[in-house]
């Protein structure tokens, strides 16, 4: 395999999960998602479900947690609001943390990474493939409603702002206002084809 490393981003509904499996069992990868988030949160001395939520939470990050340290204070939200302690790394501690997980595990080798943005940290790297599998949002938005036992209509609204957030994620942690299928060395629409169907593509291009 001329690619150590293969990096699968994906929107929610392309189903990055099931193609990242069968790319797995086929080339004998290990899979890094979440592992990323424990690591980087044993790093910080941070509880990894707090690490997890400040990930997610990121347009709220920007303006409750900009600038705040790792441990001492807090600050509210809001007169009368909620109050938020600082057991959560600022926003650009955080990012480091994780840029610094995806970087050591892919001087590794032999790891398939999802999600994260991880196609965009690794970008300088000559032996990453980068994917990007997507799809149309009424796939998408079929998808996740089968899988939430939702009607569509909430379905899109969770989409919706999946979507966002992770705009907002590339876009503060690694200052890509707008991404471009050149962040990508495959991008691969998963309307028409199985994760099966998927995997073998990225599986051809991973020996390239």
């Amino acid at each position: 395999m001329s690619h150590s490393v293969i990096c699968i981003s994906s929107q929610d509904g392309a189903g990055a999960h099931e193609t990242a499996q069968a790319v797995s069992t086929t080339l004998g990868l290990r899979i890094l998602d979440e592992d990323i988030i424990t690591t980087a949160a044993r790093e910080a001395g941070v509880d990894e479900h707090t690490m997890a939520d400040v990930e997610r939470r990121k347009s709220r990050l920007q303006s409750i947690i900009e600038g705040i340290g790792v441990a001492g204070g807090g600050v509210y939200t809001a007169p009368g609001a909620e109050y938020i302690g600082t057991t959560e790394p600022a926003s650009e501690g955080l990012r480091s943390l994780i840029s610094t997980v995806i970087e050591e595990t892919a001087a590794q080798g032999s790891v398939l990474i999802v999600s994260h943005a991880a196609s965009i940290a690794l970008g300088a790297r000559e032996d990453v493939l980068r994917v990007l599998l997507t799809a149309p949002v009424a796939t998408r938005t079929a998808r996740l409603a089968a899988m939430l036992g939702a009607d569509e209509r909430e379905a899109a609204k969770v989409l919706k702002r999946s979507d966002d957030a992770r705009g907002d994620y590339i876009k503060r942690f690694y200052g890509v206002g707008d991404e471009l299928p050149t962040h990508y060395d495959l991008v691969i629409n998963t309307e028409k084809l199985s994760p099966d169907q998927a995997a073998g593509l990225i599986v051809s291009a991973a020996a390239a």
